[in-house]
């Protein structure tokens, strides 16, 4: 895979397929990391006397323009992190990005509106997604693929636009590479995996192929009540996916077979109320050992036995991969597991990777120094994917 030092920019018109989908509170970015991290890429291209034309979707348009979707907020960001003034263009492949296009000198930035606000950009149909793309690749000389976070889409400018042109990756993807190489080949032992978040079944495919690579597996999160019920225990009102038993099941006993540690919760904060995310009043919950959660109360965080004994397993390890909060980080009475997670990173000596999506938010969020990890994704459904083995449509684009 080539990297952008392979390439000649100076003076080319280099469109850099980022990942700007950052949460908003209105117009207010509440989250910047993935700007921040593209941001190496986009200023090194603009050194090198590139005109860059910067590309991103953010949330879930319907194809069409929506003001409530629009990369207006992420481009003034990425002018301030920049230091320079950054153009918008309201459209993608209209007037608007064709005149700002036009009028880049050299070393100066770009970024177009939403990608999502053309149907072409998600499309199924190839001819209509190759369309897209063709009206993109006229906008540029060179393509730069660097938005990890996107790159298990078979989306026009993921996968059919850099075919259009000569291409390669960016600083951000060579990394996640990198990582991910140490996550799946000649992995440093014990390899352990902690794996959170609300459903089981976004996380069947992963657990499946690590049963076979993973030295421990801690399970956390609303996810792991479809274990604890797989294993006859009372789970109350608690997030479950019962047609995922039977899956679960033939899991924990290929574990045992396997000689892999599955470790499941020993005790949780227990509510019959679910948290007000919005105000974050105070919660009112119980304690309770993980086979004894009432019948009206839902699991909402791990509890502090289980705190320590995730910590106990991940303090000897010599990588460490975590993906998903163990709670409702969100709301600080709920936050203490995933708190106690991202210590024991911080503790552990190994190579620890937080992996990108909900699990990263989170460590930002409750305020831990990100340089302080091995590696924070970008791409916590990009990361999965490359975990379970598959082939992901954008970085074959960029294998050609």
């Amino acid at each position: 895979m080539k990297t952008i030092d392979d390439l000649q920019v100076a003076g080319k018109r280099v469109f850099v397929r980022a990942d700007l989908n950052v949460p908003l509170d209105g117009t207010t970015i509440t989250d910047d990391g993935r700007i921040r991290a593209v941001a190496p890429t986009i200023a090194k291209l603009a050194e090198r006397g590139a005109k860059v034309i910067v590309a991103s979707h953010l949330g879930r348009p319907k194809g069409a323009p929506d003001p409530a979707f629009s990369l207006a907020p992420a481009a003034e960001r990425l002018g301030e992190l920049l230091g320079a003034d950054v153009a918008f263009a309201t459209d993608t492949v209209g007037d608007a990005a064709e005149s700002v296009v036009a009028g880049l000198a050299d070393g100066q930035v770009a970024v177009l509106e939403n990608l999502r606000f053309n149907a072409g950009e998600t499309s199924k149909d190839d001819a209509e997604r190759g369309a897209f793309a063709d009206r993109l690749a006229a906008l540029a000389d060179l393509y730069v693929g660097d938005g990890f976070g996107a790159v298990h889409r078979k989306h026009a400018s993921v996968y059919d636009l850099p075919k259009r042109l000569p291409h390669a990756a960016g600083d951000l993807i060579a990394t996640e590479v990198g990582v991910l190489k140490k996550l799946t080949e000649d992995v440093k032992r014990p390899y352990v995996v902690v794996l959170g978040g609300a459903k089981v079944s976004d996380k069947l495919a992963v657990i499946d192929e690590l049963l076979g690579k993973a030295d421990r597996l801690l399970i956390g999160g609303g996810m792991a009540y479809t274990f604890l019920k797989a294993k006859g225990y009372e789970v109350g009102i608690s997030l479950l996916q019962e047609d995922q038993i039977p899956a679960v099941t033939e899991y924990m006993e290929r574990a045992e077979k396997n000689g892999v540690e599955l470790v499941l919760p020993v005790d949780i904060l227990a509510s019959a109320d679910f948290p007000d995310l919005k105000t974050k009043a105070p919660a009112d919950f119980v304690t309770v050992d993980a086979d004894q959660i009432p019948s009206d109360k839902e699991g909402l965080d791990i509890g502090p036995k289980t705190r320590e004994l995730f910590a106990s397993k991940i303090a000897d390890a010599e990588t460490v991969f975590w993906n998903g909060p163990v709670g409702v980080a969100e709301h600080p009475d709920y936050a203490g597991g995933t708190t106690a997670i991202a210590r024991a990173l911080l503790n552990c000596d190994g190579f620890t990777v937080v992996g990108g999506g909900d699990s990263a938010a989170a460590v930002r969020a409750l305020g831990f120094d990100e340089n302080a990890f091995g590696h924070i994704s970008t791409g916590g459904g990009a990361s999965l994917e490359y975990l379970e083995g598959k082939t992901l449509p954008g970085l074959a684009a960029l294998e050609d």
